[in-house]
């Protein structure tokens, strides 16, 4: 294989004109730079230099040798400048996955953020699975995802930073006695049938159980859906009362009344996940910043 600094000697010979001057410009001794070029001729098979009055010019296979050499050094120059662009945050890729209620309030208005400040940036999103959204980002597959937190411990390799607390609110139909007041103990809504507002089983779920244990009960769940609008209407409908947090509830239902809950308040925490060993990105760090920003919007 040719050796591709032997080649870039080569062309500093060619285009000085002489193994003086490329020694002058390379900062070595004309033995050095001699030396390299007889080495390339080797690897070569091929004559690449042949001397004209006191200097040198390329032979046929010299000038082409040269011509690559130049191709390359080029590339190399782009290549850097591509780098120090990705390094910086000026261009690449960001693979963000997140869950369904974090995308309009969270996720949406962070990308808006993100794209005004790394133009060049693509930003790759998708909803991930709500039972686990942590698989692409340990498989590398994604470079961060926004979840809500869950009782267990973070897998190995997996960092979780805070992002926002988003905490429920008791959902009641309009002419609910419960509507007069304020703040409701949770403990108070455990003889209302219950709308089921997750479907599946995932650390939203467990929240709502969890705080419904601590107060003494388990909800009877009469309907279920899959998402908060479906949900508040059946509550409008009288079917039953639902916890929902608030970055749920931002689409509210005219027939529903929002209360605080205490005793205890359910809070789901909102994180941001990303590989330990991941490089630092300042796009991905950016992207983190916007989530906060936009949280407090």
């Amino acid at each position: 294989m040719l050796d591709v600094r032997r080649m870039q000697v080569l062309r500093a010979v060619v285009t000085s004109g002489s193994v003086t001057a490329a020694a002058a410009n390379l900062g070595y001794t004309p033995s050095a730079i001699s030396q390299q070029v007889a080495a390339l001729e080797k690897q070569a098979g091929a004559a690449l230099l042949e001397r004209v009055g006191r200097g040198v010019q390329a032979t046929e296979a010299g000038r082409l040798l040269t011509r690559y050499a130049d191709a390359i050094s080029r590339q190399v120059a782009e290549a850097e400048t591509a780098l120090a662009d990705l390094r910086d945050g000026r261009t690449g890729t960001l693979a963000v996955r997140y869950f369904a209620t974090a995308g309009a309030a969270l996720v949406a208005p962070a990308v808006a953020r993100l794209r005004e400040r790394h133009p060049g940036v693509r930003v790759d999103l998708r909803v991930t699975d709500p039972e686990d959204p942590l698989p692409e980002v340990r498989q590398g597959r994604a470079d961060v995802a926004v979840v809500v937190r869950t009782r267990d411990v973070p897998p190995t390799g997996i960092r979780m930073s805070h992002l926002v607390d988003d905490p429920y609110r008791a959902v009641l139909p309009r002419n609910h006695p419960l509507t007069e007041r304020r703040v409701i103990d949770l403990a108070e809504l455990a003889d209302e049938p219950w709308v089921d507002t997750e479907g599946v089983a995932g650390p939203c779920h467990e929240i709502v159980r969890d705080a419904c244990a601590a107060a003494g009960f388990s909800p009877d769940f009469s309907v279920a859906s899959q998402d908060y609008a479906t949900a508040q209407g059946f509550v409008a409908a009288g079917m039953g009362i639902g916890l929902m947090p608030l970055m749920g509830l931002r689409n509210r239902h005219p027939d529903v009344v929002l209360r605080k809950v205490r005793k205890p308040e359910p809070v789901r925490v909102i994180c941001a996940a990303t590989r330990d060993t991941a490089p630092t990105q300042p796009a991905l760090q950016g992207f983190v910043e916007a989530v906060r920003e936009a949280a407090t919007d």
